[in-house]
């Protein structure tokens, strides 16, 4: 299951899902030790772990930001299409990383699915060479006094 909120929240909307965000973030500090919370919707009561609270609240600061959101379990197979776009990457980058073992992947007939953890963790991976690397451009801009 995922769950998708294409469309670009408009002004009226960001600016309650700030206010939003902004209290439930208020409540949450007010009682970190509770792992669940009895919620009022419309007259119903609902009881909710703390881990939906700080994902709504997560949820609501992005729309506040403008932007669409997208909920994917980290169990969840996703197309080549869906992945290269998660990746930033084109698809076809992203198949050849797929045929060389960079990221593993299954298919299902002659499609390729990839697992959404397995992306998470080859991003992760990355953006860790990405720092190592500037972290050495950097000693080496500091050994030869290039000031920066």
């Amino acid at each position: 299951m995922s769950a998708n909120l294409h469309n670009i929240p408009d002004n009226e909307q960001a600016e309650l899902a700030r206010e939003s965000a902004e209290a439930l973030g208020r409540l949450l500090g007010q009682m970190p030790e509770s792992q669940r919370a009895r919620v009022s919707l419309d007259g119903n009561e609902l009881i909710m772990p703390r881990q939906a609270l700080v994902l709504l609240r997560e949820l609501l600061a992005e729309m506040a930001q403008g932007n669409a959101v997208t909920i994917v379990p980290t169990h969840a197979e996703l197309t080549t299409q869906e992945a290269a776009n998660f990746l930033n990457v084109s698809r076809p980058h992203l198949v050849k990383l797929l045929e060389q073992g960079v990221i593993p992947f299954t298919k299902t007939g002659s499609h390729r699915r990839v697992l959404y953890q397995d992306l998470v963790l080859y991003k992760q991976q990355q953006l860790a060479e990405s720092q190592r690397l500037l972290d050495e451009l950097a000693a080496e801009a500091q050994e030869l006094s290039l000031g920066y």
